[in-house]
């Protein structure tokens, strides 16, 4: 079975009698890591009560288009307006689940439908979206459903199952929908883009600490959260990842090789030892820049007025790895509380990058949020991503990332190919 670690699954339950399988399906959904809130149609409900999808959830079922109620409470949704309520379920969700998927529901969908919650949010999210069918055999080869079904995956809508078997009308054939325990490997595969497949990705994320003494330090705010999204947004794109982390509390990706640090040097011998092999180098790592000269073998006792550390430069990461000939593909972050885009394109020439990735912290954004924004800012265009979750966030960055190189590269090859 897949990992849905961090991911957010919008699950869909329309009218049929498969909707008995729903409840298993959000368990097994959550038992795999991912955070799972539920929409009902109508009919939905004649099959099983949203009281039994909010229990298995966690949360409240969502049900009608116009809710007038609390929301998700989602920053950056933009949708705090009464009534708003699918365009910010659509913004929340990493992927829509509909499961089961009636004839009508598909019909729907088709069409373009938007009068109820659950086709409008398929409609307005830019998450992917999967529909299960389950209907009677006949209903399923009726030549009106498989023309909405060839409409749907040209919108790019996929299709999972239905499987064969005996129905609950008494008939045997096709339409039954996916046991839960399929249709959550299915899910986990959509996050699955193959951009980077064969390539080796190598990561920094946290912060570094720097020893005073053996019980004091000096660090930074990071919690590595952004740079552990990004190391699994990479896995999940087909490559090798090596994340090379300092000091946080968050649990190791899913699919990567993580490595261990606490100070500057640490993390500038551990890169240094896989960078070589790397074809794409993303530091995220907030580094500290100096680090105490000499630090102290006991704890430093509180017996002076004033205290004065004498600090030196640490080595810069970046800045080595991309000495390095053939360099990996460069790809470093900016952590900026002004001059964002000035300040990043700075850095992008002194250390002789291919793209930086700028962020605004302050007291209440970047450090230990979970949602956040990106400047991108290359050599010779800027590229702006808005405020999300910082999961979806890195898959947006690994994307942009991935096109870069790979057009970089492209035109290595036809450099070489010239007569």
């Amino acid at each position: 079975m897949g990992s849905l670690i961090n991911k957010r699954v919008l699950l869909g339950v329309t009218g049929g009698i498969a909707a008995y399988k729903s409840a298993d399906l959000v368990r097994r959904l959550r038992d795999t890591g991912a955070e799972v809130r539920v929409i009902m149609t109508r009919s939905a409900t004649e099959f099983i009560t949203p009281l039994t999808l909010q229990a298995v959830s966690g949360h409240p079922v969502h049900q009608q288009l116009l809710d007038t109620g609390p929301g998700l409470k989602h920053a950056g949704a933009g949708a705090e307006a009464a009534g708003m309520g699918h365009i910010e379920l659509a913004r929340w969700a990493d992927a829509v689940l509909v499961a089961p998927a009636s004839a009508n529901f598909l019909a729907r969908l088709a069409q373009g439908r938007a009068d109820d919650l659950l086709s409008a949010v398929c409609l307005a999210t830019e998450a992917p979206v999967a529909v299960a069918p389950a209907m009677n055999q006949q209903m399923w080869n009726n030549t009106a459903t498989q023309s909405n079904l060839a409409t749907i995956k040209k919108n790019a809508i996929r299709i999972f199952g239905p499987g064969e078997g005996s129905q609950a009308c008494g008939e045997v054939g096709p339409g039954r929908m996916l046991e839960p325990v399929e249709l959550v490997t299915l899910a986990s595969e959509l996050f699955a883009t193959g951009e980077l497949d064969g390539l080796t990705v190598l990561v920094t994320a946290g912060p570094t600490w720097e020893a005073i003494d053996p019980v004091r330090g000096l660090t930074n705010r990071s919690s590595g959260k952004m740079g552990y999204a990004v190391a699994q947004a990479a896995a999940e794109s087909g490559a090798r990842v090596i994340l090379v982390s300092g000091p946080t509390s968050l649990p190791d990706p899913e699919r990567v090789r993580s490595l261990h640090v606490e100070s500057a040097q640490e993390m500038y011998d551990a890169v240094h030892q896989h960078a070589a092999k790397a074809d794409i180098f993303i530091g995220v790592a907030a580094v500290a820049d100096y680090r105490p000269a000499r630090a102290a073998e006991r704890k430093i006792k509180k017996t002076e007025i004033k205290l004065t550390l004498e600090l030196e430069r640490n080595p810069d990461i970046l800045a080595s790895v991309a000495a390095l000939r053939p360099a990996p593909f460069m790809v470093g972050f900016a952590a900026e509380t002004e001059n964002l885009e000035q300040n990043a394109r700075a850095k992008l020439e002194s250390k002789k990058l291919d793209l930086v990735a700028a962020n605004r912290v302050g007291a209440d954004i970047g450090f230990a949020a979970d949602e956040n924004s990106l400047l991108l800012v290359g050599r010779e265009d800027i590229t702006e991503l808005p405020t999300q979750s910082k999961t979806k966030l890195a898959r947006a960055l690994i994307h942009h990332i991935a096109a870069r190189y790979h057009a970089k590269n492209d035109t290595k090859v036809h450099r070489l190919q010239r007569p």
